[in-house]
């Protein structure tokens, strides 16, 4: 689980800002360039911004995939993504369940 730190160091973009902007159905650099003004370029984008994109429960280590794979294969509400995957299920967390609400809405 990740705190809320900044990421982009140059337009002062932290993680729950992108975090949100995933939640709203940004899944690729460019969408969240668009959606939160991460620049690309500053170390922080340079090494986490890909990690961030392909983790959805950080306290269970779920990754999107793994999410994606479980919609794809008939999971369609987060109580059912989380059995198969554990993501959403850790005692003191939830917090990935509204990106994985929108992975269920838009089926990537």
């Amino acid at each position: 689980m990740a705190g809320n730190r900044t990421i982009c160091t140059i337009n002062n973009v932290d993680y729950s800002t992108i975090r949100k902007a995933m939640c709203e159905g940004a899944r690729t650099v460019e969408e969240l360039v668009e959606k939160t003004g991460v620049c690309t370029t500053c170390q922080g984008c340079k090494t986490e911004i890909e990690q961030i994109l392909s983790s959805v429960c950080g306290c269970k280590e779920v990754s999107l995939k793994a999410v994606i794979d479980a919609v794809k294969n008939g999971a369609d509400t987060v109580e059912k993504v989380g059995q198969i995957t554990g993501a959403g299920t850790g005692e003191d967390c939830g917090r990935c369940k509204a990106l994985i609400a929108n992975i269920i809405e838009l089926g990537r």
